[in-house]
């Protein structure tokens, strides 16, 4: 996936009523390690990462890119959320040339259940909704993973198509634009 484009990067925290997503930092990186090594985050995600590999391959401020959120519950990291350009290369677009701005997230199990990933999915579609107005959101996740699926309706993404890749059947959806608020 490439980049978000003219986005100003990184934005301000944003809050939410139990949340606060701002870009990474150093302190961020045990919870990172814990995200690619869980075997419940990664059972749809191509299998956990052997611990010893990432902790030396990390760096010391993990995922700090455009496009990437990191969800704070209590001053604890809990998970991500993206928002990148599809790679026009893979399957699965709106839009003949692809491009199209992709959601993804990442909670540790502890988070899981309790409406943390749909409330910081909304913020950062609302966010995307005044930096990069007009164009559609996508998203994608395996079929078989039922919750993605029921989470991906919440902020009103559609199914589009489903197609194979990385060895599963893809669940493929958008979500048309919002005008920006205010």
């Amino acid at each position: 996936m490439s980049g978000l484009g003219p986005v100003m990067w990184p934005p301000a925290p944003m809050r939410t009523e139990r949340l606060v997503l701002r870009e990474s930092e150093a302190r961020d990186r045990a919870a990172f390690t814990e995200l690619f090594v869980s075997p419940e985050v990664h059972t749809r995600l191509g299998g956990p990462r052997p611990r010893e590999e990432l902790e030396r391959a990390m760096p010391e401020v993990p995922g700090r890119r455009p496009g990437l959120f990191v969800v704070e519950l209590d001053g604890a990291t809990t998970g991500t959320v993206t928002l990148e350009r599809r790679d026009a290369g893979r399957p699965g677009h709106i839009r003949p040339e692809g491009g199209e701005a992709g959601l993804g997230r990442m909670f540790l199990p502890k988070a899981w259940g309790r409406g943390y990933a749909a409330e910081a999915c909304a913020a950062v579609l609302g966010w995307s909704a005044g930096v990069l107005p007009g164009g559609p959101v996508v998203l994608c996740t395996r079929t078989a993973n039922d919750r993605s699926v029921r989470l991906a309706a919440k902020p009103g993404f559609t199914e589009v198509e489903r197609f194979e890749e990385w060895g599963a059947e893809q669940w493929f959806g958008a979500r048309s634009p919002v005008a920006p608020s205010g």
